[in-house]
């Protein structure tokens, strides 16, 4: 595909609680553009507080894509936010409107924008079934130890708790004899699209702070009531939906597990990590133009310096 021919995407990524959402509402209206969520978890209906996720009434009328897609579960793959990614994107564009990837799931974001490959290992349930049960005897802190011992990469950026992708990096290695990291960085760093990545950043501190003040209000908002109602339905804790963050914690919590103070404390603490994770993986994307946003910029100033950078990466898109 000629470069003059190539679709134009519109990125907006960062870390959770760094601002993405109000920046990409007023992105979208000004670009004429249309919004693909790039966040693993906003594709599960019944969990919105604790992903955070848009409510309809805030869209200010602009479309939202790849938002409640899916029961809990039913659990979502990259390869398929890939397909539907890709397509949507066909889909927008015909439509004369501006694709526009908003999240923080550095894999999905990714492969969407380069058309990432995966890997040809097929499923061995076998294996799995030997790495849960090993996981059940000696806890996930153990079967995340496995991974690090023989892909370290891949175990930097996967939570322990992650134990359906982490067996994953396991079994393409069993399978391979290579490692799921090597395989994502060997893959052909040419996008079908023309792409304009802006990534979103803020003074560490700063962004723990906002990381925590988020989870107060999702409390105050009902993330309990919203975690005991998922498990009223039969949604087991077990499903990798109810494995995200907000959902795991205050589960244990209900189960008599963990005090509410002690499923906050950790939650917070897990949030935190995750966001340090999700700023890893998106340093080694290296087309990404960062925005601080942090203290001392106002909304204006932060919004003029995207439009500059969209101007020269997107010269054919207007306002």
């Amino acid at each position: 595909m000629t470069t003059e021919s190539k679709r134009d995407v519109l990125v907006l990524l960062g870390p959770t609680a760094v601002g993405k959402t109000k920046l990409s509402l007023e992105l979208a209206k000004a670009y004429g553009a249309e919004v693909i969520s790039g966040d693993s978890m906003q594709v599960y209906r019944g969990m919105d507080i604790g992903t955070a996720k848009i409510r309809p009434e805030e869209t200010e009328g602009i479309p939202h894509h790849l938002i409640d897609i899916h029961d809990p579960e039913d659990a979502y793959s990259v390869a398929e936010f890939q397909e539907q990614g890709g397509r949507l994107i066909e889909e927008i564009s015909g439509r004369g409107k501006l694709p526009f990837i908003v999240g923080g799931t550095g894999l999905y974001i990714e492969s969407l924008c380069y058309g990432f490959r995966f890997s040809e290992a097929v499923a061995d349930e076998a294996f799995r079934s030997e790495q849960e049960a090993y996981a059940e005897a000696h806890g996930a802190e153990a079967l995340h130890a496995r991974l690090a011992a023989v892909d370290p990469e891949s175990a930097a950026r996967l939570h322990p708790n992650d134990r359906r992708r982490v067996i994953r990096a396991l079994e393409v290695h069993h399978q391979t004899d290579t490692t799921l990291s090597a395989s994502h960085a060997g893959q052909k760093k040419e996008s079908p699209y023309r792409l304009c990545l802006i990534g979103l950043t803020m003074d560490r501190q700063v962004l723990y702070s906002r990381i925590e003040e988020r989870i107060d209000q999702m409390l105050a908002e009902g993330l309990v009531e919203e975690v005991r109602g998922l498990l009223a339905k039969g949604y087991d804790r077990s499903l990798v939906s109810m494995q995200g963050l907000g959902y795991k914690e205050i589960a244990a919590y209900l189960e008599g597990e963990l005090t509410l103070d002690e499923a906050v404390t950790l939650l917070k603490r897990d949030t935190r990590r995750f966001a340090k994770r999700q700023l890893s993986w998106f340093r080694h994307m290296k087309e990404i133009e960062w925005v601080e946003t942090g203290e001392g910029r106002s909304f204006a100033e932060i919004f003029a310096e995207i439009q500059g950078v969209v101007a020269r990466k997107l010269p054919g898109v207007s306002q």
